[in-house]
C-alpha cells in the first residue's frame, strides 16, 4: 500500500502571507491542528506545499515566547521546507521516515510537487486496526468452519 491510497485528501491549507490569527482561527473552525501552507506552482493551475503550521508551532514561538500573535504572518511561525512524502511512498518508508523526524503528519505530493494530501499517523494507524480486524476475523471464522464440518 502506498500513501497516496491512505492519506486524507480534505487538507486544511493557508498562504505565508496569511495573518497568523486567521490561522489559528482556522484551525480552531476546522478542528485541525495541522495547517499546510501553500502556494502556486508556476503555472498557477496547482498548489504545492512550502511550509507547515501547527498548533504547537503557535505556542512554542507565539505563546512561550510572549510574542503578539496579532503582529505575525503565518510566514513568520512556520515550518518552512517541509518533509514530503511521494504519492508512491510505501507506508513503511513513510512511518520510518515520521519516526526520523519527529513528526506524526507529513504532505503526499504528486508527480509535479503538487500538494495531494496530508498522511498522518492516526490513519496508519486506522488502516493497521482494519487489517488486524481481518486477521481476527479470519482465525474466527476458520474455528466457525471446522466446527460446522468437523461436530
Amino acid at each position: 500500500m502506498n500513501v497516496a491510497q491512505l492519506c486524507s485528501r480534505n487538507v486544511v491549507s493557508v498562504r505565508k502571507t496569511d495573518e497568523l490569527m486567521t490561522a489559528a482561527r482556522l484551525m480552531r473552525e476546522r478542528h485541525v491542528g495541522y495547517l499546510v501552507v501553500v502556494e502556486p506552482d508556476f503555472a498557477g493551475s496547482t498548489l504545492r506545499p512550502i511550509g507547515v503550521l501547527t498548533d504547537r508551532d503557535i505556542v512554542v514561538s507565539v505563546v512561550a515566547r510572549e510574542r503578539d500573535p496579532r503582529t505575525l504572518l503565518v510566514g513568520d511561525v512556520m515550518t518552512e521546507k517541509p518533509l514530503v512524502l511521494d504519492r508512491f511512498d510505501s507506508v513503511v518508508a513513510a512511518v520510518a521516515e515520521m519516526r526520523r523526524a519527529g513528526v506524526r503528519r507529513m504532505p503526499v505530493t504528486g508527480e509535479l510537487g503538487e500538494l495531494l494530501g496530508v498522511l498522518s499517523l492516526d490513519d496508519v494507524l486506522d488502516a493497521l486496526a482494519g487489517e488486524l480486524q481481518n486477521l481476527s476475523g479470519a482465525i474466527r471464522n476458520e474455528q466457525r468452519i471446522e466446527t460446522a464440518l468437523r461436530p
